[in-house]
């Protein structure tokens, strides 16, 4: 069967890597409690305002089909304490204003650096609500390990979460992790997702602007 993800090792330039792994590890903690809902859209016609686009821009090509920008957000978690459930990416403003429920063509991310577990899992199989984090009723899944500069994609309609610091459905809190498991969500979209700003809208992250 063909395999639900795929991946792409030494995806940026090494000098691009190591200066936007830099620049996120210079934010600290700010907004981490908050990260998942701190998106920015970034439309593939307009010129980079930061690291991330300009990583972006890099990464394009690896991902099949026409789109229109992308909605990107910093995904940092310590694998003794994953706060994220399984789920399926979708435009949450849009749910929210009309109940419609529509998908991201490609889901992708971009792993900074090595962490103890931290494995994503992807399924077709539904996220179930009445499993410990949502888990899907089968443990079927394909399994990617965050590695350096390691780029993956799948189809947007897909459910996906993050294992705990053992691999395991996260559960209860384990024994802290010192470091940060670091990765950037990147999601490939034909139109804009509802209320998402720009990064120039924004005055988060701004260790990472480029200007």
């Amino acid at each position: 069967m063909k395999p639900l993800v795929t991946l792409v090792d030494d995806a940026l330039p090494a000098r691009e890597h190591t200066t936007l792994l830099r620049a996120v590890r210079a934010l600290g903690e700010e907004r981490i409690r908050s990260g998942y809902q701190t998106t920015f859209w970034f439309a593939l016609s307009a010129a980079p305002t930061n690291l991330v686009e300009r990583a972006v821009l890099s990464l394009r090509g690896h991902v099949p089909g026409s789109w229109q920008g992308v909605e990107w957000w910093l995904s940092r978690m310590r694998t003794s304490n994953v706060k994220v459930d399984f789920h399926r990416d979708r435009d949450n403003a849009l749910v929210a204003k009309t109940g419609r429920v529509v998908h991201p063509g490609v889901s992708t991310l971009l792993y900074l650096n090595r962490c103890r577990g931290g494995l994503l899992a992807v399924t077709r199989d539904p996220p179930n609500p009445e499993n410990q984090a949502m888990a899907p009723e089968r443990f079927d899944f394909d399994l990617v390990e965050p590695r350096p500069n390691r780029f993956c994609f799948f189809d947007g309609r897909l459910t996906h979460g993050v294992l705990d610091a053992n691999n395991h459905i996260p559960g209860a809190r384990l024994p802290r992790e010192p470091a940060l498991r670091l990765a950037i969500a990147i999601n490939f979209w034909k139109r804009r997702p509802l209320g998402v700003p720009t990064f120039s809208q924004s005055r988060h992250y701004r260790a990472l602007a480029t200007h």
